[in-house]
């Protein structure tokens, strides 16, 4: 739909008076003293209101282990290739 009739500035500025944006209010945590949002978890360690909610370490070392295992899958795969590529040549 168009818009049929011109706005004045005053009446767009008046329009546009709600878009600002807030910086975010940020909590401590009683953990780490790192700074999170409120009333979600600290990215830094997974604690919330004093309780662990998230092991970022166990968390950390998975992910690890997935990288590890999926690197060692593409060298595997890089192998197998090059060797087959030298068997066909030598035949």
């Amino acid at each position: 739909m168009v818009i049929r009739m011109r706005h004045t500035r005053s009446h767009t500025a008046n329009r546009r008076s709600h878009h600002a944006l807030t910086a975010p209010n940020l909590s401590v945590c009683k953990n780490c003293e790192a700074l999170h949002r409120p009333h979600h978890m600290c990215l830094n360690c997974g604690f919330y209101k004093g309780r662990v909610v998230i092991d970022l370490a166990k968390r950390k070392a998975d992910r690890d282990a997935r990288i590890k295992a999926k690197q060692e899958a593409r060298r595997g795969v890089a192998e197998e290739t090059t060797t087959s590529a030298a068997e066909t040549t030598a035949k």
